[in-house]
């Protein structure tokens, strides 16, 4: 016997958020199935908090900061980021959330969501063409960079655990790697 799983699309997804259906799970949709996501602990919460004011700090008005927002993709993917570095669109969130062409880059903060956050949502967010991912392993505290897609996944992948980076979107910024990992 074949199990088969139920798919969902994003307007179903928003239909059962609407009907209050979601409203005691901490879930998100990838790929039409919706996910359970794991709990912050408090070096997640401390990291990621203190990255985006930092960011939000060295990119200033440039760039909307998200933090565990939604954003939308094409593929039945409505993930929440622990940050977004999005185009600064004010009302026009209001009406969707953020899109793959309102996109820069995407940050994720993974302890126990390690393997999900590397290998599904990297995919993921690749084949929507999000040009720039990172993931920082909070348990062997470095950044991982995933960049260049070919063929619906990302082609480069770099480790790194000081030093400085520049985002693919604004090449005459450096970020401290520190910053982004340990949140100092």
């Amino acid at each position: 016997m074949s199990v088969i799983v139920a798919k969902w699309t994003i307007d179903e997804y928003h239909r059962m958020i609407d009907a209050g259906i979601l409203s005691d799970r901490k879930v998100e949709l990838l790929q039409g199935e919706i996910v359970e996501m794991s709990p912050e602990g408090q070096p997640h919460a401390y990291c990621s908090h203190e990255a985006a004011k930092y960011l939000t700090n060295l990119l200033r008005d440039g760039v909307t900061i998200r933090q565990a927002k939604p954003i939308t993709l094409p593929n039945d993917s409505e993930p929440e980021p622990d940050i977004a570095i999005v185009q600064p669109l004010g009302r026009e969130y209001r009406e969707h959330h953020p899109y793959p062409e309102n996109i820069f880059c995407l940050i994720e903060y993974a302890n126990s969501s390690l393997e999900k956050d590397l290998e599904i949502k990297s995919k993921i967010y690749a084949q929507a063409g999000i040009l720039e991912y990172w993931v920082v392993n909070l348990k062997k505290l470095h950044l991982v960079v995933f960049r260049e897609i070919l063929d619906g996944d990302y082609a480069t992948k770099l480790t790194l655990t000081r030093g400085t980076i520049q985002p693919l979107a604004f090449p005459e910024v450096s970020v401290v790697v520190e910053q982004i990992i340990n949140g100092t």
